[in-house]
């Protein structure tokens, strides 16, 4: 167990029993790409003393640290940490087993895709372009028109003009048309990209090592799965964890209103 984690009961000693509380990252705990406010982990701080808490994002471990640990080692914050979907999974502070996407969809298949995706981008007429248009991560990779370099000024501009114009859902379904068998599912987030991964691999995919932490010796089995998350709409990328039937789904529309909903149901 990392350090930071031994202040807190041990996960099946917690008051609140059997249960779980998972969180996406981007515009739930924190605004895109921004650092989560000192009141949010707090109260997450808080929560954990009375419930196992973890979060489940797209982006890999080092966004998520940058936005949720700063200078504090991010796995040390929460009982579950799921980068990638949970690809790359952390339980207290220990690395869980790993998946790759390019081990999975093979090197040929690959430079097909993202071929097609660097032509399709060249052609697209846009008010602006930046640079780092797919960004390759371990399970998945991330494609963004206007490219990941933008500034958060460009970011908020492209999200309006996105939304008008839908650049990113035409793109995809373009997609889905080039590529009808290979297995792939694309979910929009954030406010500028879109994730591209196996089907299956959505945020869904943390919930096998939530299913699998009873086998552990210090395991639980978790009968209640709450989640949190403001992509909970049909497409967006919090969606299919929101509405599976094996969690309680709890639209945000922010993170004020994420931190309003955990003050209403388990500090009332």
């Amino acid at each position: 167990m990392a350090a930071a984690a031994s202040v807190y009961p041990p996960l099946r000693d917690r008051p609140i029993k059997n249960t779980v509380l998972l969180f996406d990252v981007d515009e739930t705990l924190s605004k895109a790409r921004k650092l989560a406010k000192p009141e949010m982990l707090q109260l997450l701080s808080e929560l954990r003393h009375k419930v196992a808490i973890g979060y489940v994002g797209g982006s890999n471990l080092v966004k998520q640290q940058e936005q949720l640990g700063g200078d504090i080692d991010v796995t040390t914050l929460f009982d579950f940490c799921f980068s990638e979907n949970g690809l790359t999974a952390f339980r207290l502070g220990q690395p869980l087993a790993s998946t790759s996407f390019i081990g999975w969809i093979g090197e040929e298949k690959y430079k097909q895709l993202v071929k097609w995706i660097l032509h399709y981008i060249a052609d697209l007429d846009i008010p602006i372009k930046r640079g780092t248009f797919v960004e390759f991560r371990n399970g998945m990779i991330n494609v963004s028109p206007i490219g990941r370099n933008a500034s958060a000024d460009e970011r908020n501009e492209y999200e309006v003009y996105d939304k008008a114009n839908n650049i990113r859902t035409t793109m995809i379904a373009k997609l889905k048309e080039a590529f009808p068998d290979i297995g792939l599912t694309y979910s929009v987030g954030g406010q500028i990209s879109f994730d591209v991964f196996p089907t299956g691999w959505d945020k869904t995919y943390c919930l096998r090592h939530i299913e699998a932490d009873k086998d552990l010796p210090d395991g639980v089995e978790y009968k209640v799965i709450h989640f949190f998350g403001d992509k909970a709409y049909e497409g967006g990328n919090d969606w299919e964890i929101y509405s599976d039937p094996r969690t309680i789904g709890h639209a945000v529309k922010d993170p004020e209103d994420t931190y309003r909903q955990l003050k209403d149901l388990f500090f009332s």
